[in-house]
């Protein structure tokens, strides 16, 4: 007997109806065809297993709509107190929008542009629906090009605004031109925008004996957001790639990063952490693909899980035949902080060489018992002593990142979201 037909969910019926009422490339057609015959992710499939998009996708918003001459220049005057670079790329609703950006600042040899081309992911992304249905909607490619040799001294931000309760897409290309050492900041703010969805995709194409540094801040995102953030990284020989991410906003954030190297020598740190309550749920699914010689990946995250939230880390790192003197280290690290609070935790390695040095481990507790009744018995109140224990915990993964002023940000963002657990 043939397989039953798959049953079409109405959240699927209305994305395809919203994308035939679009001008739809040849591109964006086969990516919604691709998309189709697997829709919506849900915990059938392996790499959603603990989150089911499908089942918390029960209605669709609509798309968003090209902002107004009038709202850009409201975006750009609050953006001249909320952003922590001069050089900003500003997206407004998921287009970028150059009236509120500020280009005039970025570097010599730096350079934005659009695109209709579509990058292309790394294989083992290929067939990740969300994907798909990103390539669909979005209206171009932002390009940014550092060219080699650029001097790029102070960081760039990408800031991503979303004003209402409305599904947005962005997909943001970053080319490293040889050599270059850049620091890249991506602040996604939709604090008042209600019940949005947002699907971004952010694609780095590192050049040999580039260095790049990125920072993600999903610290203002409504607390009714689902936010999919898709992230891959290529990189050349001898070059190094340093990620991190603050999660403690949305209502459902899944963060999907594939790493590939193709250079020998080369370098990657993947970290984070997620502070959630309430029923925050945070995913973040990693793929490292070595395919290079003598390559190194670190991965480290932490979670603070409070309330009835749900923390999920999925890690794999891949060791492809001939990929010799591999070294790769992943660990994930959770505090729970009440009863109905979980984690799920799933490292895996596939290693296809033998010259290797690889490990993973996942740890999950409370808070010591020990450490607290010697903090309170020098005077410290519980609450005081409960922060500095969770500020300690998770200052161990940002303290990685080397730009000093993103450091003391991301310290501050931290410590805002655990001085409201006792207000």
């Amino acid at each position: 007997m043939g397989a039953h037909p798959r049953e079409i969910t109405k959240a699927e019926h209305d994305l395809a109806a919203m994308f035939a009422r679009t001008e739809a490339t040849e591109v964006a057609r086969d990516a919604f065809a691709l998309f189709s015959t697997m829709g919506l992710p849900h915990r059938r499939v392996e790499a959603w297993h603990y989150t089911d998009l499908r089942a918390k996708l029960g209605d669709i918003a609509p798309l968003a709509k090209a902002p107004s001459a009038e709202l850009v220049g409201q975006v750009a005057s609050e953006l001249d107190a909320a952003s922590v670079s001069a050089a900003r790329i500003v997206f407004v609703d998921g287009r970028f929008v150059a009236g509120a950006s500020r280009l005039s600042a970025l570097p010599a040899g730096v350079r934005v542009g659009e695109s209709d081309a579509v990058p292309v992911w790394p294989e083992v992304a290929r067939d990740e629906p969300t994907i798909a249905l990103n390539a669909a909607f979005a209206p171009s490619a932002t390009v940014i090009e550092i060219a080699a040799g650029a001097d790029v001294v102070a960081p760039i931000e990408i800031y991503s605004y979303v004003t209402a309760a409305a599904q947005t897409y962005a997909r943001i290309l970053v080319r490293v031109g040889a050599g270059v050492r850049a620091t890249i900041v991506e602040t996604h703010d939709g604090e008042g925008a209600g019940a949005h969805q947002k699907n971004s995709a952010l694609i780095f194409e590192i050049g040999d004996d580039a260095r790049v540094e990125h920072i993600a801040r999903h610290v203002d995102e409504s607390a009714e957001a689902t936010h999919v953030a898709s992230f891959a990284a290529t990189l050349g020989a001898r070059a190094q790639l340093d990620s991190f991410a603050l999660v403690a906003g949305g209502a459902l954030t899944r963060r999907q990063l594939y790493v590939r190297f193709d250079g020998d020598h080369a370098r990657v740190g993947l970290r984070g952490a997620a502070l959630l309550r309430g029923n925050q749920h945070c995913d973040t699914t990693l793929v490292v693909d070595h395919a290079a010689l003598d390559c190194e990946s670190r991965e480290r995250f932490k979670h603070i899980v409070e309330d009835e939230a749900t923390g999920v880390y999925q890690g794999k790192v891949i060791v492809r035949p001939g990929a010799q003197k591999t070294d790769g280290a992943m660990k994930s690290d959770a505090i729970l902080l009440s009863e109905s609070a979980r984690m799920h935790n799933k490292p895996e390695l596939e290693i296809f060489a033998d010259d290797v040095v690889c490990g993973h481990g996942a740890t999950v507790g409370a808070l010591d018992d020990e450490q607290l009744f010697y903090l309170r018995a020098r005077g410290l109140p519980k609450a005081e002593a409960e922060t500095l224990l969770l500020e300690a915990f998770a200052g161990e993964v940002i303290e990685a990142v080397r730009d000093e002023t993103m450091q003391e940000a991301l310290r501050a963002d931290a410590q805002a979201w655990l001085s409201e657990r006792h207000s």
